[in-house]
């Protein structure tokens, strides 16, 4: 295994806490591979806000570590035993993206199994959108709720308005769902453009939280517009990113035998609460994380090529809102943590 280079730049977290832990220095390139790792050549990362519960110390790791768990390139080097390269099909040069620990860095150590071949006719920035967003989005359509939510069922999705949850409503559509999504007004001008955009048959439009990255959920109420909407049976299927300031609401607007999917924590962690609150609709309740839902090769790459196909397809509207030098770390953190965002954010390597 070589690699022209031993130095590079990344973001370093030495203490856990707010932005201004961010450290963007130089550090050894990890040239050390296993036998089925890759040494990556990153182009873009990926910004998300599991990003920010890892600087924060929420999800906790072990200082220091470089962050970031998505990114996209190409391969710069390979171990020097060929057998996984050679059985995964890969080669130096080739162009990957890949969700792995480690990527707010000119070059990031990859399990080969993490690897996704990025299509010819796709560009990285893309790419690169489609993974943990695109990924995540994918299993909270299709399989979270399976066998609970049917054809024509009604969904509430929150946080239409970027990130995951922009991609969220318009797989919920695309897999037959009629999708009632929630975002601020300060990132629609246009409501039925926003509809169409986001894939959302109704749209609950609330105030802006200043300095907040949702919206403010006390602005409308909600239960009552879902209960209207859906003639007052409720949503079959609930996603909920935001956590603390919504999950009430969620409880409220469940149909029976509905299933409340709580994925994010933009507002805070959602707290304990008596397993009886779901006695009134006989609901479900689950917690899922995207590593379980890509738990083998095979299930990351059908997901991922299916992500790929709609986006080519023109199934799924990706909008990349903005782009960061890696040196603006700081300044990329606070952006999202105060509402800013409306669609992918990434880091240009």
């Amino acid at each position: 295994m070589h690699s022209q280079h031993d130095k590079m730049k990344a973001v370093l977290v030495e203490a856990t806490g707010g932005i201004e832990v961010l450290q963007y220095k130089e550090h050894e390139v990890p040239l050390q591979l296993s036998p089925k790792e890759a040494l990556v050549k990153n182009e873009y990362a990926g910004l998300n806000f599991i990003d920010t519960y890892h600087r924060s110390g929420l999800y906790p790791r072990e200082c220091p570590f470089i962050l970031g768990q998505e990114g996209g390139g190409v391969i710069d080097a390979l171990p020097d035993d060929p057998s996984t390269a050679e059985d995964l099909g890969f080669k130096v040069g080739d162009r990957v993206v890949f969700g792995a620990f480690g990527s707010y860095a000119e070059y990031t150590r990859v399990p080969m199994d993490k690897l996704v071949p990025v299509p010819d006719d796709m560009d990285m920035k893309t790419a690169i959108a489609c993974m943990t967003q695109g990924l995540t989005a994918h299993y909270l359509s299709f399989s979270v709720g399976a066998g609970i939510a049917k054809e024509g069922d009604w969904v509430l999705v929150y946080g239409v308005g970027s990130g995951t949850g922009q991609w969220t409503s318009q797989m919920c559509q695309l897999n037959g769902y009629k999708v009632i999504g929630t975002t601020s007004k300060g990132k629609v001008s246009d409501v039925n453009h926003a509809k169409s955009l986001y894939g959302c048959d109704e749209l609950i439009m609330l105030e802006n939280a200043a300095g907040k990255s949702y919206a403010d959920y006390t602005s409308v109420d909600i239960a009552s517009k879902v209960m209207e909407i859906t003639s007052g049976n409720g949503c079959k299927l609930i996603i909920d990113g935001i956590g603390k300031d919504t999950y009430e609401i969620s409880l409220k607007c469940l149909a029976k035998r509905g299933l409340f999917v709580s994925f994010g924590n933009a507002s805070g962690a959602v707290p304990a609460f008596p397993v009886l609150r779901l006695l009134p609709q006989s609901a479900y309740m689950t917690r899922p994380k995207l590593n379980d839902y890509v738990a083998t090769r095979e299930e990351l790459l059908e997901r991922a090529n299916d992500v790929f196909a709609w986006v080519k397809a023109r199934k799924l509207n990706i909008v990349i809102d903005k782009v960061f030098e890696l040196e603006q770390v700081q300044s990329a953190h606070e952006y999202l943590e105060n509402g800013g965002a409306k669609g992918k954010i990434l880091f240009k390597l």
